[in-house]
């Protein structure tokens, strides 16, 4: 929950936003801080970052590093759809409820249009429906122009590689580019076990929104673009928006150690694995809920508030859904520790047997 717990050793569950940086990611900008380095992205750890993309993703990639993922977002959604333009969604899409109108600020007006599916995944049958639906508008209505996918998705489910390529096949058929809100990439593909090529590309998506703040990164994300033809007028606009850094071998740097060696997955699979611990365990104490299958590092539990409370005075810090007085969000970073968990399990149990006896 929000309130602060009297306790001087708190559990930090809110969000992964809430973890500190890296260690690696922290010498990765020290190494940066040594003597003067070409501006604008101009400097060799950048040149070597882009590079180290195009190996990663296994394809020709353009890399555009930016300083957030809400940045990235909308950047992407302004690429890919005019000002009249409409973009496909998920209700739940982060770039849908917590971007505060930045995609539609960007691209100085594009509509985004919610497409349901279970666990906050679109489904196919509701997107071909969506999109034969708009087949004869006409000047007084937005025009189709894109499909926004999240992955992992706002509850902290992820797409199986098959769907996410039936889901941009639906769209490209129809003539719309496909966009990847990536903030918690990491997560998705250390849960699938694929390649970042399997999960992009070769999926049928042409612009990725890559994040690594959420996942030990201080404040790195960058735009990837697969279709070297949507980059077109992409470095222009990124610097309109303020996100062409002077200093950007310090992005550069985290990006680079972030992916270099596998660091990335590394975090995200040590997140992923105290998630799962939670969940089940979570799941054992009576009461709890969970509703939603946890496949990345998000944990959403429906609890009695008798219990939220209590875990909160036990010093456990975590979010209430909003609109769900009874659903609460718990997020494991890539820092949450093995006694952090038995911790957090170990109130639950014991509040809940407090409360049974009363």
């Amino acid at each position: 929950m929000n309130d602060e717990s009297d306790s001087a050793e708190v559990v930090d569950l809110r969000s992964d936003n809430e973890a500190p940086a890296a260690p690696e990611i922290m010498a990765a900008i020290e190494r940066a801080n040594r003597g003067p380095a070409a501006a604008y992205g101009q400097d060799a750890i950048s040149a070597r970052t882009r590079d180290l993309f195009c190996d990663l993703f296994e394809t020709d990639v353009a890399v555009f590093p930016v300083l957030t993922g809400t940045a990235a977002n909308a950047l992407c959604i302004a690429q890919i759809a005019p000002p009249f333009g409409s973009v496909f969604c998920h209700p739940h899409a982060h770039l849908n409820t917590d971007e505060c109108g930045a995609p539609e600020f960007f691209s100085a007006g594009a509509k985004l249009m919610g497409v349901a599916g279970e666990h906050a995944r679109i489904d196919p049958g509701a997107l071909r429906e969506a999109i034969e639906g708009t087949d004869d508008l006409d000047v007084h209505q937005c025009k189709s122009a894109g499909l926004s996918l999240s992955q992992s998705t706002e509850l902290g489910t992820v797409y199986p590689v098959a769907q996410l390529a039936q889901l941009s096949a639906l769209a490209h058929d129809a003539g719309l580019r496909v966009h990847m809100d990536g903030a918690r990439l990491a997560n998705a593909i250390a849960s699938a076990g694929c390649s970042p090529a399997e999960m992009t590309w070769r999926a049928g998506i042409d612009m990725l929104s890559f994040g690594a703040t959420k996942n030990g990164a201080l404040a790195a994300e960058a735009i990837l673009v697969f279709d070297r033809d949507l980059a077109d007028g992409l470095e222009r606009r990124r610097k309109r928006a303020g996100h062409l850094l002077s200093k950007m071998r310090y992005v550069a740097a985290q990006l680079e150690a972030y992916v270099a060696d596998g660091l990335w997955l590394r975090l995200a699979q040590r997140a992923n694995r105290a998630a799962g611990a939670l969940a089940a365990g979570l799941a054992r104490v009576p009461g709890v809920e969970i509703p939603h299958p946890v496949e990345a590092n998000e944990i959403f539990a429906r609890m009695p508030r008798a219990l939220a409370e209590g875990l909160a005075k036990e010093g456990v810090a975590f979010l209430r859904w909003p609109g769900a007085p009874d659903l609460y969000r718990l997020v494991a970073a890539w820092c949450t520790s093995d006694a952090a968990v038995a911790r957090v399990l170990a109130c639950a149990e014991r509040v809940a047997r407090a409360h049974a006896r009363m």
